[in-house]
């Protein structure tokens, strides 16, 4: 009964191992301009869809739909609109479900219908209206909530707010969730002063839940959530602080509003499309005098008002929750006036009046310029150039004539200082002498102050790694014989060593001896022009050998055997290093200049050179993150073989690139990899072929010839401790 039992469980854990297969495959979306401004969006399935489960979100607008046990197959995601309400759809797959989101303008109703395989969902219009081009053939339809509506909208039992709770997201947002008895409530979600609101329409509030929770503890943007119920509505106000934005949203009978605190670049992206950032505040008036609208102001932002008496009129306005800047500007342009802030303190007056007020300003400022004393000081320039400083905020204006160590004077035409101010560099010195009003020479002081700071300074070191690895291989062997011949009235033999017969190599047999007489004069002579060698395959240089020779009657016969295996591995590493200052140049090299003779033009040998050298040029630039962009050039060169007509070549390893590195960070510029394999083999033809006894008149070698080049670079910004004291 165990084993039985342990079968079973074993059948059902691997069926809750095994992945759900996909029931059916979105394969295409298909989508047209209605009359009516309506929009038809039609899903092109493998098979009969079932219905979709969806949801709408207010804020941003849009309608989602999810398709249980269904593939996405398409090729893209997002698909543009721009129709009608619809801006695009966007179609994801996952969990084993595909869902369908449709980004609205504005929120519209919706109906969907399946024809055949095709799922057909039409956006805009009345609920009548498409109910009215239906077609009989509709197997499933499917309402957007915003279209339905509980069935007796008085009967408070079936439309009422279950419950209210908050959370803290992980992110830090502010989470109000309401638990609604009917999903197709009508909600109303608005921004006003001081946080959110939300409206329930014809929807019942609990006694136990008309209360107000103070979530401040949370440490997220809501503060308060306050709870109401009207004569025809539920009023949720959520009061919120600080930079947020917020996204309401309803699945099923659960409807959130999540209020998130905005990050540093996103106020920033906020105030680029919406320049007002003061607090907000509500204006109704009607027929209202303009200086009693801006002293509202002033009283609500506490500045100081100062308002011309040309400032005028009256004025009727309906501003509801708007930023009192931007209120301000509002009525600003409506009446023709302008302002001035200064401080705490507003002025306020025409247009017309402030820009001639402040042309006044302008030509007063000038004669005073004028009529200003000049004076002349000395400013002494500590790290830049005098003469490129010169060049720069005092161009071309008027050339006078040369004063202090080399120095030019001119005149202040199209520079900072003013029209009667000229200066002059002293190149001994490295300063530059102004003379001009007080104040334009401190505006040139400042200046000075801002671009006479010292360079920072950066070390590249580089590293060239060159590693050889090689490996040779070599069998063959060799063949001598012999025979013995008469001489006079004896027999002449060999008297050598076996291997004087395998190393005699130009011609000679040895000495003789007499083996048939005791004739002295026969001892000692030799045999010429013989050559023993019957096959010479043997390995040169070789590291091992074996011989053996065979003596019978008047034949000599010798065999050796010889074999060679080599291998080695070199690495050659060469490390320049060079310092040099931001957006500076620098260059280091070392080698050799390899001296050849040469032809002249007029015929003559004139002596020429060639230069083999590792060289690093450099130029690095720092960044505002510390990071250096580097503009590179290694070189490795090494000398060649000579040519026929004695000139050197020369082997060249050149990387030219730019990177971007951190600071000490290692970083690998590129990398050269060679492998030469050659295979060989030398024989006695048909002799060589033969199996086995063929090893003997063959020569096989094999060698294998590895070479990688690794270049690596790391730049390091250098301590500004000495430059800052």
């Amino acid at each position: 009964m165990f084993t039985k039992y342990r079968k079973i469980a074993g059948v059902l854990s691997g069926l809750m191992m095994t992945p759900l297969a996909w029931s059916s495959e979105l394969q295409d979306v298909k989508f047209a301009e209605l009359p009516g401004d309506r929009v038809e969006i039609r899903l092109v399935f493998d098979e009969a869809p079932s219905s979709p489960q969806g949801y709408t979100i207010e804020q941003p607008a849009r309608i989602v739909l999810d398709f249980a046990d269904v593939e996405n197959a398409l090729a893209q995601k997002k698909f543009n609109m721009d129709m009608g309400s619809v801006s695009s759809a966007v179609v994801v797959a996952g969990g084993n479900r595909t869902r369908l989101i449709v980004n609205m303008n504005t929120l519209e109703p919706y109906a969907t219908r399946v024809e055949g395989t095709d799922l057909v969902m039409e956006v805009g219009g009345s609920a009548k209206a498409l109910a009215a081009v239906e077609p009989q053939s509709t197997v499933a339809t499917a309402a957007s909530p915003v279209l339905a509506k509980p069935k007796n909208r008085f009967d408070k039992s079936v439309s009422e707010i279950q419950n209210i709770d908050f959370r803290r997201g992980d992110a830090g947002e502010g989470k109000v969730i309401v638990q609604l008895s009917n999903p197709g409530v009508s909600i109303d979600v608005e921004e006003v002063a001081g946080g959110i609101e939300v409206g329930f329409l014809q929807t019942d509030l609990p006694d136990a839940l008309r209360r107000k929770l103070d979530v401040t503890d949370f440490a997220t943007p809501v503060q308060m959530i306050d709870a109401t119920t009207g004569s025809l509505r539920t009023v949720l106000k959520i009061d919120a602080n600080g930079e947020y934005d917020y996204l309401a949203y309803q699945a099923d009978n659960e409807y959130v509003v999540s209020i998130k605190p905005l990050t540093k670049a996103e106020i920033e992206e906020k105030r680029a499309k919406f320049a007002y950032t003061g607090e907000k505040l509500s204006l109704n008036f009607q027929n209202i005098e303009v200086r009693s609208v801006l002293q509202l102001i002033a009283d609500f932002t506490d500045l100081n008002l100062v308002a011309s008496d040309t400032v005028k009129g009256s004025i009727t306005l309906r501003l509801d929750n708007v930023p009192w800047d931007q209120a301000l500007e509002l009525v600003l342009k409506t009446k023709g006036l302008d302002k001035r802030q200064v401080g705490n303190v507003l002025m306020v007056a025409p247009a017309a009046e402030i820009a001639e007020r402040e042309r006044q300003e302008l030509a007063t400022q000038k004669q005073l310029e004028e009529l200003a004393p000049l004076r002349t000081e000395y400013i002494r320039v500590r790290y830049a150039n005098a003469r490129e400083l010169f060049e720069l905020f005092i161009p071309e204006g008027g050339l006078g004539g040369q004063s202090g160590s080399g120095g030019n004077q001119r005149n202040s035409t199209g520079t900072i200082l003013s029209d009667r101010g000229h200066a002059i560099v002293d190149e001994r010195t490295n300063s530059i002498i102004l003379t001009d009003t007080e104040e334009k020479i401190n505006d040139f002081r400042r200046v000075i102050e801002q671009i006479d700071v010292p360079i920072r300074q950066v070390m590249i070191e580089a590293r060239i790694v060159i590693a050889n690895n090689n490996f040779r291989k070599e069998l063959g062997s060799r063949i001598n014989f012999a025979s013995q011949s008469r001489f006079k009235n004896g027999q002449i033999g060999y008297s050598g060593k076996m291997d004087e017969l395998f190393n005699n190599s130009n011609g000679e047999a040895g000495t003789v001896y007499s083996l048939g007489d005791n004739d002295p004069d026969d001892y000692g002579e030799t045999i010429t022009d013989v050559d023993s060698r019957a096959v010479d395959l043997g390995v040169i240089e070789s590291f091992g050998n074996f011989t053996m020779g065979v003596v019978s009657g008047d034949v000599l016969l010798g065999l050796e055997i010889s074999a060679l295996e080599e291998s080695g591995f070199a690495e050659i590493v060469s490390q320049p290093k060079v310092i040099t200052g931001d957006k500076q140049q620098a260059s280091i090299e070392s080698g050799t200049e390899i001296a050849y003779q040469e032809a002249s033009a007029s015929g003559a040998t004139t002596v020429a050179f060639k230069e083999a050298v590792l060289k690093l040029d450099v130029t690095p630039q720092i960044t505002p993150d510390d990071n250096i962009i580097m503009d590179l050039k290694i070189n490795q060169d090494n000398v060649g073989e000579l040519t026929n007509a004695g000139i050197p070549t020369i082997d060249v390893t050149e990387l030219n690139t730019q990177v971007l590195v951190a600071d000490g960070q290692t970083v690998v510029l590129g990398g050269i990899f060679q492998n030469n394999v050659v295979t060989g083999q030398s024989k006695v033809p048909l002799l060589g072929d033969i199996p086995v006894l063929g090893r003997l008149f063959r020569k096989d070698t094999k060698s294998e010839d590895k070479k990688e080049l690794i270049i690596f670079v790391t730049p390091r910004i250098m301590s500004s401790t000495l430059t800052n004291n």
